[in-house]
């Protein structure tokens, strides 16, 4: 039986020198212009983009550097894991490690060295983590069956891994970290903490608010941003429903049976029964009305997209204006009506359409040079839009939008109060608890006072790494701000006010000489490390690239 990586990479590993492709996509985003010279005369030259030593403007240089970066990336990580952004900055990381270790005379990898890489890699290890040499081996089958990718290009690859890890060793340097650092993450990874919660619902609060005509004026003064009507489009269109054609359309039993293959599963039969034994059969028959009537349907789609291109095309090549006689003429020819359509913005669409965004977009490109459309497909059918006008922006005056702005107003208002209500209710905890209440006395005290229906909620104790599974986030982001015995700010989250009161704190070992402290110092040693590694060849990469920077004109 062929195993799972053996399947995986004579799938995946085709993606490799496809890579020509992506190259080229990068090479636009690595800021390679595609300059020419010789514009006038109509003759275009290669731009050389050299980066340690390979020609940015080639596709065979392109196809080897980020074919190179992607064949690695696989293999360390067992899967194609990055995107062309990130596979950009990897092969060209990758390049300018393998640069610095021909400046430092690194020697050339071992095949011990090689060997013992080969066992570190994901993309051979088991279910248990460790190295299988049977998928190892069934890597190496399966390159026997592929014509453009060797092992001798695989040990390449790997070779310069090796000394590109070497490198990175190298600049990385021991990844020196303060112990007061150590005894931060320590503590933020590792206390344990017992929280209780008291929320307000913001739904069912609902304070007295006076609505002015002055109160209205000055929030639509403040806020008139918000109220600009935008661009609009005033068209016409000639509709082409394709229920008008469906009559005409017919099917054979052949081609009903062929449309429910292709996708049995959007036809499931809904007298079936659910875990009873399917019946191909009896599942047919019972949808077969639904997929005839959807197949007549599809086509007399593409009839009605046909007509509207027609017209479209007749009115191109006959070069009819609109509004002329000669259009009144074919319209009537073609026993088409043009309905006008409500002024839409470029975010709304036509209500008539659907408010279809594409044909919105479609309408923003009409205007006197171009009065209309091609066939534009639409809910239901077809359409030609008919260019009439543009209106510009404007500002409504309050009197067009007042209930708009009554309504934002109030919001605003009833936003700002519960805010206030929640400094209130933070005071009134604050006050009983150190007056040695219960929190859950101090949350029906505060509630009482402050006229707020509140639901106390003690969580179980639970530190960062294992945080309560139905907690918020806003809970456990609150913890960098909140002390033993203190009561946060309320945050609105999802039409909640929610209080946190930390009611113990329980820290850990945080003596240098624990196994903790060690294990926390190695992580960030090793991060830290990283991020510098990382910050250099990127420097250098940035470097690099500046020395055959196309010049600005």
């Amino acid at each position: 039986m062929i195993s799972w990586i053996q399947r995986y990479f004579q799938h995946h590993f085709r993606i490799v020198f496809g890579l020509v492709l992506i190259a080229t996509i990068i090479s636009f985003i690595i800021a390679f212009s595609g300059s020419n010279v010789g514009r006038d005369t109509g003759q275009r030259a290669a731009l050389t983009r050299e980066f340690f030593g390979y020609n940015l403007s080639s596709s065979d240089d392109q196809a080897r550097l980020f074919g190179d970066a992607n064949l690695s990336a696989t293999l360390q990580t067992g899967y194609s894991s990055l995107d062309n952004a990130d596979l950009q900055n990897y092969a060209l990381q990758r390049a300018a490690a393998l640069a610095l270790a021909d400046q430092l005379r690194l020697p050339a990898t071992t095949n011990q060295e090689i060997t013992d890489f080969i066992k570190s890699l994901r993309a051979f290890a088991g279910e248990d983590g460790q190295f299988d040499a049977k998928r190892y081996e069934s890597f190496r089958d399966s390159l026997k069956s592929n014509p453009r990718l060797t092992e001798a290009v695989v040990r390449r690859v790997l070779a310069d891994d090796v000394r590109a890890e070497k490198v990175k060793q190298v600049i990385a340097g021991p990844g020196y970290v303060l112990p007061a650092d150590v005894k931060t993450q320590l503590d933020r990874a590792d206390s344990v903490w017992t929280l209780a919660t008291a929320t307000a619902d913001y739904a069912s609060y609902a304070p007295s608010i006076p609505v002015s005509d002055l109160a209205l004026t000055k929030f639509y003064e403040e806020n008139s941003f918000r109220y600009t009507i935008p661009a609009r489009v005033s068209v016409s269109a000639a509709f082409f429903p394709s229920t008008a054609y469906s009559g005409g359309v017919s099917v054979t039993e052949s081609e009903v049976r062929s449309a429910y293959s292709a996708n049995p599963a959007r036809w499931p039969n809904p007298a079936a029964k659910a875990g009873a034994k399917a019946d191909p059969a009896a599942d047919y028959a019972a949808v077969r009305p639904q997929v005839e009537l959807a197949l007549k349907l599809e086509r007399a789609q593409r009839i009605a997209a046909k007509v509207a291109s027609d017209l479209s095309f007749a009115l191109y090549d006959g070069k009819i204006a609109p509004g002329s006689p000669a259009f009144d003429t074919l319209l009537a020819a073609q026993h088409v009506t043009l309905k006008p359509l409500a002024p839409f913005t470029r975010e709304e669409g036509p209500a008539e359409l659907g408010g279809s965004p594409e044909i919105a977009t479609e309408a923003f490109k009409l205007g006197e040079s171009r009065s209309y459309s091609d066939a534009l497909g639409a809910p239901d059918g077809a359409v030609v839009l008919f260019w009439k006008g543009t209106l510009p922006p404007r500002q409504p005056l309050l009197t067009e939008v007042r209930a708009k702005v009554a309504a934002d107003f109030s919001e605003n208002e009833k936003r700002k109060r519960f805010v206030e209500t929640g400094r209130l209710i933070r005071s009134q905890l604050e006050a009983r608890l150190k007056a040695g209440d219960t929190f859950e006395a101090a949350v029906a005290a505060a509630g009482s006072a402050t006229s707020t229906k509140l639901t106390a909620k003690v969580l179980p104790p639970f530190s960062r790494r294992t945080p309560p599974k139905d907690a918020d986030n806003s809970v456990l982001g609150a913890l960098d701000r909140l002390a033993k015995g203190q009561v946060s700010d309320m945050s609105i989250v999802k039409d909640q006010g929610v209080l946190i009161y930390a009611v113990d704190k329980k820290l850990p070992d945080l003596s240098e000489s624990g196994a903790d402290f060690a294990a926390m110092r190695a992580q960030l040693s090793a991060v830290n490390a990283r991020i510098g590694t990382s910050s250099y060849l990127a420097a250098m990469v940035e470097q690099e690239l500046k020395k055959s920077e196309p010049p600005v004109k």
